[in-house]
């Protein structure tokens, strides 16, 4: 009998550990229940300040997921030893709303102490920056925990650059467990945000040696971004809208502009050299939508890549240092 009970014991032990180790909508509901309306009020906050950091929190958790999964290593400072991933040139200058995520976990801990990890403050800030910027709200399943290594050299081989080509995304996005569908419909999220110059101006005045620019875009959009981003220019703060027909919105402007050669990466536009992307473009074009629906389950399914649960990790007191 007593072999039996230890048995039912150990069974049960077993379920409730893996039962915790799964994310979870509503994981903080018992243990800090305010705790994606404070974040959300913070980033409306931030949001109505200055829109551009809606884009700004979605990608920074792309950036974070696709390296060494969600857990919050985008957020660790660089220390004299070692140069974290926010200072890798894929992430510096161009990722923004550090100091959201920071305020956001500053009120957590004068509430719920060492309860929210500041990777599920990372998703919470992306699903409402979506949200705010006019996409569909979404259920995030929470209980991430938090890394404690980010090294800048895993950004070389685990982000996209925006020059490459449908086959090289679709092997990257593969290795994270995302379908090509996935990758297209994620793509999207270029409907909202800025872009330095330097990361697509080879498009328009040294693209190869038989033409200066690339012929895929746009003339006329050619001549808009020459005019935005100059040759030779030494300002490395000039920015231009990725989707200019409608930047600070969530909407399926961006392929509308990807059929008209006015995709802004080399990335954006090699989606119509491929049959299948090609027609989810033409698709997502079509039915607003159904891209806005399917967006928001990749961006759940994303948000699961990797990630710490259970006793692996940490909660970080601060986002920027791990704990000591």
């Amino acid at each position: 009998m007593k072999f039996n009970c230890a048995i039912i014991v150990l069974v049960i032990f077993l379920l409730n550990q893996n039962a915790y180790s799964e994310l979870e909508v509503g994981y903080y509901s018992y243990s800090c229940g305010m705790a994606e309306f404070i974040v959300k009020d913070e980033v409306r906050r931030s949001v109505t300040k200055n829109p551009g950091i809606a884009a700004g929190l979605v990608r920074m958790h792309f950036h974070d997921c696709f390296i060494r999964g969600c857990d919050a290593s985008v957020l660790l400072d660089s220390t004299p030893s070692n140069t974290a991933e926010k200072d890798s040139p894929a992430n510096k200058p161009s990722l923004r709303g550090f100091e959201v995520i920071d305020s956001a976990k500053a009120k957590l801990e004068a509430v719920c102490k060492g309860v929210v990890s500041c990777a599920d403050i990372i998703a919470f800030a992306a699903r409402d920056s979506v949200e705010l910027a006019g996409g569909v709200g979404y259920d995030v399943p929470a209980g991430r925990r938090d890394g404690r290594i980010s090294l800048a050299s895993d950004t070389r081989t685990d982000l996209p650059p925006p020059t490459f080509n449908v086959n090289q995304l679709t092997q990257l996005f593969a290795k994270k467990g995302l379908t090509q569908e996935e990758m297209v419909t994620l793509s999207g999220a270029h409907t909202i945000g800025r872009s330095h110059c330097a990361a697509f101006s080879s498009r328009l005045y040294n693209f190869s040696s038989t033409s200066r620019q690339d012929p895929s875009l746009d003339p006329s959009y050619v001549s808009l971004l020459k005019r935005q981003c100059p040759q030779g220019s030494t300002n490395q703060n000039l920015v231009v809208p990725m989707d200019p027909s409608s930047p600070g919105v969530a909407d399926a402007g961006y392929y509308i502009d990807i059929l008209a050669n006015r995709g802004l990466f080399t990335s954006d536009q090699a989606l119509l050299t491929n049959t299948h992307t090609a027609s989810q473009v033409n698709q997502n074009a079509r039915d607003p939508n159904l891209w806005a629906n399917k967006f928001a389950d990749a961006m759940v399914k994303m948000g699961q890549i990797s990630v710490l649960t259970g006793n692996a990790g940490e909660i970080r007191e601060s986002c920027r240092v791990v704990n000591s």
